[in-house]
């Protein structure tokens, strides 16, 4: 009888515990600039890669500067439509984007602030693209299907009217705090070098300490990937944070134990547990390299989202989280935390398609293993 009553007395001890709130305590909080939103819009590659820009311009400069989102999209937009016209339609050509695509884009054509290209107009607030997609898909398509049997020598000059008509010209110089700037010096005043910064993944179908060039949709560029264990990846966060970088991130935000209104992103070990584990701590899977590369390839991950990771956390019973900057604002009755989600490590370890950083941020273990 004792031994049934201590058995029960643990067990509803053990209950309650599954079911605390959320305490949690700050490990590392790096300096980022104010969330804001991409409005709708499907370019958190670039308001994602932007903000981490603007938190490596802190830690190199100390400046606080707010960088342009949409120049980079504006720039962006031609190479996707080039891409998809070129290869006969055979390609996305969608809003979406990766981290890289904005390093190619700043590498080719340097950084201008907010003030100097928002790519709003005289009393537009919010970013809105719908129409603007919608216009470039269906001239895409037109170009491909050949009406007049030849390619028209004319579409980019077309694709960068509509996007000079919805987005507004591009900048070749502006002033900023009493100077003037192109965006290739700019660039450099920032000492921002793109050639820096690598992606970084982890996936058993390609050899590990390799790079090769991911298949996810919207990897359009056909950028490459360093690839690394998945225990390595983790250990890279870790590290970036420790030293004061902060880390880009490509994940999948699909997921029912994905909410930014309770600001939680966690993989609970009983799917039963599945909403009640963004209000309350309950017990979450381990998550393996071979777990992770099979829900990568029956599709239950998938590549859906960027935002940027700027801290670490840990909820009172010592598990580790992140501190994941959104860009869907700061709205209280849709986001929490400010706009932030706090990742459990088992979320980014089964959820994060891939990170980019500094390569100063990289264990020297790992850099030396990847030839940096």
């Amino acid at each position: 009888m004792r031994s049934l009553l201590f058995s029960l007395a643990t067990l509803f001890t053990i209950t309650l515990s599954a079911q605390e709130a959320y305490q949690f305590t700050t490990i590392t909080d790096l300096e980022a600039t104010p969330v804001i939103s991409q409005g709708i819009t499907g370019t958190c590659w670039s308001f994602s890669s932007t903000s981490f820009l603007e938190s490596e311009i802190i830690r190199l400069t100390g400046k606080k500067i707010d960088l342009s989102e949409m120049y980079q999209v504006r720039n962006t937009y031609p190479l996707k439509a080039e891409n998809f016209i070129m290869r006969q339609g055979k390609s996305q050509f969608s809003e979406g984007g990766l981290a890289h695509d904005v390093m190619n884009s700043v590498a080719k054509n340097g950084l201008v602030p907010e003030e100097a290209f928002s790519g709003l107009f005289a009393g537009e607030t919010v970013y809105n693209h719908a129409e603007m997609v919608a216009v470039l898909e269906a001239m895409l398509k037109t170009y491909v299907d050949n009406p007049g049997r030849k390619l028209s020598s004319k579409w980019r000059t077309a694709i960068d009217a509509v996007l000079d008509i919805y987005l507004g010209k591009n900048v070749a110089s502006f002033t900023y705090e009493g100077k003037q700037y192109t965006p290739e010096s700019f660039l450099k005043m920032t000492k921002i070098e793109p050639a820096d910064y690598i992606t970084i993944t982890s996936f058993t179908h390609a050899p590990f300490y390799s790079q090769f060039i991911l298949n996810i949709p919207d990897n359009w560029s056909n950028g490459s990937f360093y690839n690394v264990p998945l225990n390595e990846m983790i250990a890279t966060i870790d590290n970036a944070l420790e030293k004061g970088f902060t880390i880009e991130l490509d994940c999948d935000v699909s997921e029912k134990t994905f909410s930014s209104k309770d600001g939680v992103a966690v993989i609970p070990e009983n799917a039963v547990n599945t909403i009640k584990a963004l209000q309350g701590v309950y017990p979450e899977k381990t998550i393996t390299q071979d777990y992770r590369q099979e829900e990568f390839e029956n599709y239950d991950t998938t590549d859906d989202h960027l935002m940027h990771i700027t801290g670490m956390l840990q909820d009172q019973n010592g598990t580790k989280y992140y501190k994941v900057k959104n860009s869907w604002g700061t709205d209280e009755t849709r986001v929490a935390n400010g706009g932030y989600v706090y990742f459990s490590e088992a979320y980014m370890r089964l959820k994060a398609i891939s990170i980019t950083v500094h390569k100063d941020a990289v264990p020297k273990n790992t850099t030396n293993k990847l030839k940096l």
